[in-house]
C-alpha cells in the first residue's frame, strides 16, 4: 500500500493545512493557532489547567509555556480552586474574551464553509470514522504504555 493513501497521511495533510490557515489568520490578531484553541477551550467558569493539555494534545510543559505567555500578554489569569488548592483554574481576561469572540467567529465561518460542501450524511460518516480512529489510537497508546512499563522492569 502506498503510504500516501493511508488514513494517517490524509489526516496529517488536512491537519497541517488547517494549522497553516489558522496560523495565518491568528497572526493577524498577534497570536498563534495554539493560543486560539486555548481561548476556545477555557470556560467562563474557569478550566483546570490540567484539562487543557489533553484537549490540545500537548505535553504539560509545552502547555505551561503557552499559558505563561498568554498570561504575560494579558489574555488569561490563573487562580487556585477554592475547593482544592492543588487545582489551578485558568480564566480569560476581558482582552481574552474579546479575542475569543474573533477566534470563534473564524472557526465557525470555516466550519460553515465546509458544511456547505459536505452533506449531513457525509459529516455523520466522517464523525463516525474519526471516533473509530480516536478509539484505535487510544487502544494503541495503552498497549505502548504497557509495553514500555514491562520493558523497564
Amino acid at each position: 500500500m502506498n503510504t500516501q493513501a493511508t488514513v494517517d497521511f490524509h489526516l496529517r495533510s488536512s491537519l497541517f493545512s488547517m494549522m497553516r490557515m489558522y496560523n495565518l489568520l491568528a497572526s493577524q490578531h498577534g497570536i498563534t493557532q495554539g493560543v486560539g484553541y486555548v481561548l476556545l477551550i477555557i470556560e467562563k467558569s474557569g478550566t483546570p489547567a490540567t484539562k487543557v493539555a489533553p484537549l490540545m494534545g500537548m505535553s504539560s510543559s509545552s502547555l505551561s509555556r503557552l499559558l505563561k505567555n498568554m498570561e504575560e500578554v494579558g489574555l488569561i489569569y490563573k487562580e487556585a480552586s477554592t475547593n482544592d488548592k492543588r487545582v489551578v483554574k485558568v480564566f480569560l481576561t476581558e482582552k481574552g474574551v474579546e479575542l475569543r469572540r474573533e477566534v470563534k467567529k473564524i472557526v465557525l465561518e470555516f466550519n460553515e464553509k465546509v458544511c456547505k460542501r459536505v452533506s449531513p450524511k457525509e459529516l455523520e460518516a466522517f464523525n463516525k470514522v474519526n471516533q473509530i480512529i480516536k478509539e484505535q489510537v487510544q487502544e494503541d497508546l495503552e498497549l505502548i504504555q504497557m509495553n514500555n512499563k514491562s520493558n523497564k522492569r
